[in-house]
């Protein structure tokens, strides 16, 4: 068991959002470790069901709730040591069309289970948030962005408690529900065009196992208001098109280019300008600290960031000027993933739940 695990030896967990690909790929991780109890916190029946049976473990209980209602995630947090708040809606057309339902659920459902979290004694909660958060441009990012400055306006307000609250920043994990990569797959299995919108477009490329390792990093290393960043390669939507035609033994298949969707960037970033000229190192990781300025609202004002004006990085952190992935590279990467494995060897196989 690594050191971060241990913590959890004969402790109860609590994840928000569950029954998604984070929830299934913690399970994978602690079922077989001595945590006590994992409580698994989602809306839906079947998915809990589903899951129920699947690993059939005594460790598991699933609560029916909404991060919504305060009640639901209130009764759910009684008697929990650690929290993974995952619970979110993340694809960005419903979100498009639907923004008020994006801060419902992504904003004022975060203030729910941080209150909530605060007020049961929780020791530490973990949010998770995404690369879109920074410079957003869509209602999913912007609703992500808030739940960010709720989770350090609440961690400032921990002075004299045992709770904990920080945070982390990813990008696209790999083969994940709703993700391009089971979709590229999809179109080749039966026979259409890959739909790519830009070839030049990059995106950051993390496996499930990665976010897992994020966020226990996070856990064990973060303070109050802390956000951590993975250093993760990125490649083009060309190369990740062709890298799966290759594993796939289907190089020559159609590639049909539809143009930018509404929402969507040429590039994303994990870390802002601003955030980089603060950013600790911390090797695998970047650590960025919470502005640490009380409510004095002077401060604000008469006194600006002289690190930020005389910042040598004179950057922010982006897939465009990541470490980038050719084809080979991109393969290697996949080939990491069950479910690529199984498409290379000619299997069906479906995304991470």
């Amino acid at each position: 068991m690594t050191r971060s695990l241990d913590y959890f030896r004969g402790k109860t967990l609590l994840v928000t959002g569950g029954t998604g690909s984070f929830g299934n790929a913690i399970l994978h991780r602690f079922l077989s470790t001595e945590i006590a109890e994992i409580r698994v916190f989602s809306r839906d029946e079947k998915k809990q069901d589903d899951m129920r049976k699947r690993y059939a473990n005594s460790k598991l209980r699933f609560y029916i709730g909404d991060v919504r209602d305060n009640q639901s995630i209130a009764a759910a947090m009684r008697g929990v040591d650690f929290v993974f708040h995952a619970a979110a809606l993340k694809q960005v057309p419903s979100c498009e069309f639907h923004p008020m339902q994006a801060v419902r659920t992504n904003v004022l459902g975060t203030e729910n289970v941080l209150e909530a979290a605060i007020a049961a004694g929780v020791r530490r909660v973990v949010c998770l948030s995404t690369d879109k958060a920074v410079y957003p441009i869509n209602a999913m990012g912007i609703s992500k962005a808030m739940m960010e400055k709720v989770m350090v306006a609440a961690s400032r307000n921990l002075e004299g408690t045992d709770t904990v609250i920080c945070g982390t920043r990813y990008g696209n994990v790999m083969a994940s529900r709703g993700s391009v990569i089971p979709l590229f797959v999809d179109q080749v299995r039966t026979g259409k065009p890959i739909t790519m919108t830009d070839p030049s477009m990059t995106r950051y490329m993390m496996t499930l196992a990665d976010a897992v390792d994020l966020v226990l990093y996070a856990f064990e290393h973060g303070n109050n208001g802390d956000i951590f960043v993975q250093k993760a390669p990125a490649a083009t939507v060309e190369v990740l098109a062709k890298a799966i035609l290759e594993i796939m033994s289907k190089p020559e298949h159609p590639v049909h280019v539809i143009g930018t969707r509404h929402g969507e960037k040429l590039y994303e970033a994990l870390l802002s300008r601003e955030e980089m000229a603060c950013a600790e190192d911390m090797g695998k990781y970047f650590r960025v600290p919470p502005d640490g300025r009380d409510l004095n609202y002077a401060k604000f004002v008469e006194e600006g960031e002289q690190r930020i004006t005389q910042s040598t990085h004179g950057q922010d952190y982006n897939s465009h000027n990541t470490t980038r992935l050719d084809v080979e590279g991109m393969k290697t990467l996949l080939l990491k993933l069950d479910f690529m494995q199984r498409i290379a060897r000619g299997e069906q196989a479906v995304a991470e739940e």
